[in-house]
């Protein structure tokens, strides 16, 4: 048998996006973003290309149909943040994304807006680069 000896991986991500999907967003990157399974104008026209990983709502909550769109674009945004490509102030535009996506995607508003509130009051250490997953290796 011939094979790589080891196997690189990162841990913490429970879906992935199956198709392209498209959304225009108010974010200027720092510049126009081309990452494996992410593209970002300069306009924040973006595509979350299929095969990107991304781990749902975190906390004491249940993923639902609602949450999941939401979820993968806040979650893209404070990705982006981590890594240093859009600006820290883009946070609470993220938070607030979370929240009207959601309730665009039919989540009752009170439950949206305790989501905001969690993002808000504990969102904040998520966005620093030490959060981003790391890269591990097997055996």
């Amino acid at each position: 048998m011939i094979r790589d000896k080891c196997l690189y991986f990162k841990r913490g991500y429970k879906y992935q996006v199956s198709r392209d999907y498209r959304i225009k967003l108010a974010v200027i990157p720092f510049e126009p973003i081309c990452l494996p399974f992410v593209l970002m104008d300069t306009a924040g026209d973006t595509i979350i290309k299929a095969g990107y990983a991304w781990n749902g709502a975190s906390g004491p909550t249940v993923d639902t149909r609602n949450t999941m769109t939401g979820s993968l674009v806040h979650d893209l945004l404070y990705q982006l943040i981590r890594l240093g490509l859009i600006d820290p102030k883009y946070k609470a535009y993220a938070d607030r994304m979370l929240k009207e996506i959601c309730i665009e995607d039919g989540m009752n508003r009170i439950r949206a807006a305790c989501w905001l509130w969690a993002v808000k009051t504990f969102g904040g250490a998520s966005c620093k680069p030490d959060a981003e997953p790391k890269e591990e290796v097997a055996p």
